[in-house]
């Protein structure tokens, strides 16, 4: 049985040039994408030898801050009971780590894409001596190189070509990207994440002081802003730290005036038979 001739319908006509210039649009947005601006925070107003004190110890209570600028210079010398104290955190620390269980090379990736996953991004705010400090947020994966060629952005020209170095404190380490064990190592790696404050220092010894302004370009330092003030301890709040009266009578319930605790009246009946059932031994 001869079947009649279909002819074929033509297919669609495919719109390959808009999918063409849908992906092309696509790519140069990515590639055209820049980080969001970086935030800029100016250095306090009262910043001076003795200003230092006051803007370091502002979010102390007022009463501790009567004659917080006669204070002697060995107020600030670490006492023997303070270097006892870091001593004994810096060997807990050490033997935390000698004595940590060795991973296999699974359990360290699983822990690693942990740390990624639950920190995508690191928050780095890099401090110049006069208290400047820039602000960028940077994926947790990229390199410490990122963050120096967003420094170095950042600068004057004249200044551009000078080296500088950025640390971390504490413990104090320099994160130079000529350190192989550095510059191989992402953010989350080096334990920057999710935000960290890095100390900027250049090789040149004369721009490495508190009294000059940071050399920041002009069109950053026309978006810079005042810090935000740090919570204030001062006795404000002193009513959420104390405990409310229906606590501190919740404390002493059950309590009488003579301090003795009172025992349920349904106990003193029930002792005599669960004595009968269960025997109590007292020890003397």
């Amino acid at each position: 049985m001869s079947t009649p001739n279909q002819t074929a319908r033509p297919a669609p006509p495919t719109n390959t040039s808009v999918r063409h210039e849908d992906t092309t649009t696509t790519s140069e947005n990515e590639a055209t994408a820049t980080p969001p601006l970086p935030k800029v925070y100016k250095p306090p107003a009262d910043h001076c030898s003795s200003g230092f004190v006051r803007a370091s110890t502002s979010s102390l209570p007022s009463s501790l801050l009567r004659n917080a600028e006669d204070l002697p210079d060995d107020y600030f010398t670490p006492t023997t009971a303070d270097l006892k104290e870091r001593q004994h955190q810096l060997h807990a620390r050490a033997t935390g780590l000698v004595n940590a269980p060795l991973l296999t090379r699974t359990l360290r990736e699983q822990q690693t894409k942990a740390k990624r996953d639950r920190w995508p991004n690191t928050t780095i705010r890099v401090r110049f001596l006069d208290r400047t400090q820039l602000e960028q947020t940077f994926p947790s994966s990229s390199k410490i190189r990122a963050v120096y060629a967003f420094v170095r952005d950042c600068l004057r020209e004249d200044v551009k070509p000078i080296k500088f170095i950025l640390s971390s404190n504490p413990p104090p380490r320099d994160l130079k990207v000529s350190d192989p064990d550095v510059r191989d190592l992402t953010l989350a790696e080096l334990g920057l994440a999710p935000s960290s404050i890095l100390l900027l220092r250049f090789v040149d010894d004369a721009l490495n002081r508190s009294d000059l302004p940071a050399p920041l370009a002009s069109t950053v330092l026309e978006r810079a802003v005042e810090l935000p003030a740090p919570p204030s301890f001062d006795g404000k709040n002193r009513k959420n730290d104390e405990p409310s009266s229906s606590v501190a009578a919740g404390s002493s319930k059950g309590r009488d005036l003579g301090g003795e605790v009172k025992i349920p009246k349904w106990l003193k009946l029930g002792s005599s038979a669960f004595r009968s059932i269960v025997p109590v031994h007292y020890s003397s």
